[in-house]
């Protein structure tokens, strides 16, 4: 289940320098590639002439050259011209409406009419030089919601991430759940802690001392269709906790963009973003490395647990409190896909 009119991160402008990119996105098999003037451009990735994947060929003045037998493709879905044959009564394949802002190539793979670029989430560091940010991307065999869960409750971390964000306060301290409209926010405050490996290797990087007594953050937003920013970071403990000044902290804000693949698959693209020491690229690589390991053991649970799912689909899931962040970023989903498939209905 995933909505299909809202913008996803689709894949990054690195991965179609000079090439083509294939790629399912919630559902739709989509061919990535740089047209016109270098304008990125996607289209169902399928050729009209023997069905081959248009995403194995390559780019050549613009458009999307089949690699079975030289069709190519224009940005516009049409057949533009292949070798010795006539091709301009072919139909034109599916387009995407794509953007490509604040590092990112975003696809709206709805209904195209309604794809509103104004609705594609500001990103400040983005495009801020107070700030630097790193980051990757994964893909889980596993429903994106799952990772939604995992993002939204970080009780997770005293278990999985032991050596490196996990600390025994953080199950000792409840978590905070409020609805903000579409948006849902989790948080939990720690006074008066030892900072993690992870945040003391931060506190080193910024010339702060790191075994000092700390207070502790952690601020998830879930704003759909699959978008979680995280705000985490210490201070000093009694300098204020978030509110601290800033040279009594230290934080980072934790980007989470997932995108459906399949059901039970999806495309993980983080990262982390840090208003601190922004020009050293070594501070932002270290972070990065560090971060990524983080994530990479979400990944073993992740996918075991979608095994699980599959194979016990009639095992009911016992909720408790500190799932209440995953559960209400459903609750919205729910309702907006169901909203978006009565309109569906009454348009057809």
């Amino acid at each position: 289940m995933f909505l299909k009119n809202a913008w996803y991160v689709g894949c990054t402008p690195d991965e179609i320098d000079g090439k083509p990119l294939g790629r399912r996105i919630c559902g739709e098999k989509v061919a990535f590639f740089r047209g016109p003037e270098n304008k990125v451009a996607a289209v169902e990735d399928f050729c009209p002439h023997r069905g081959a994947a248009l995403s194995l060929g390559f780019v050549q003045d613009g458009n999307l050259v089949c690699g079975y037998h030289g069709l190519a493709m224009g940005a516009d879905g049409k057949a533009a011209s292949m070798p010795m044959q006539r091709v301009a009564g072919f139909p034109a394949n599916k387009t995407f409406p794509v953007v490509e802002r604040y590092g990112f190539i975003w696809i709206w793979p709805g209904d195209p009419e309604l794809a509103d670029e104004s609705l594609i989430p500001h990103l400040e560091w983005a495009d801020n030089p107070d700030w630097a940010y790193g980051g990757g991307m994964y893909h889980l065999n596993c429903d994106y919601r799952l990772m939604i869960d995992n993002l939204m409750d970080l009780t997770h971390e005293t278990y999985v991430h032991p050596e490196s964000i996990g600390h025994h306060a953080i199950d000792k301290v409840p978590v905070n759940t409020v609805v903000q409209g579409d948006s849902i926010v989790t948080s939990r405050y720690m006074s008066n802690i030892v900072a993690p490996p992870f945040f003391q290797l931060q506190l080193r990087y910024n010339g702060m001392p790191a075994d000092e007594p700390m207070d502790r953050w952690q601020i998830s937003r879930f704003t759909p269709p699959a978008n979680i920013l995280i705000d985490v970071g210490v201070a000093f403990a009694g300098k204020g906790g978030f509110e601290a000044a800033r040279e009594d902290k230290i934080g980072t804000i934790v980007v989470d963009f997932m995108t459906p693949e399949t059901e039970t698959s999806h495309w993980y693209f983080w990262g982390m973003a840090r208003n601190w020491k922004p020009d050293d690229a070594e501070i932002t690589e270290i972070i990065r490395q560090g971060q990524g390991k983080i994530f990479h053991q979400d990944l073993a649970v992740l996918e075991a647990q979608q095994k699980n799912l599959s194979e016990y689909p009639g095992r009911h899931l016992l909720m408790l409190n500190i799932d209440a962040g995953g559960v209400q970023s459903r609750r919205v989903l729910e309702r907006l896909v169901k909203k978006e498939n009565l309109a569906d209905i009454e348009t057809a």
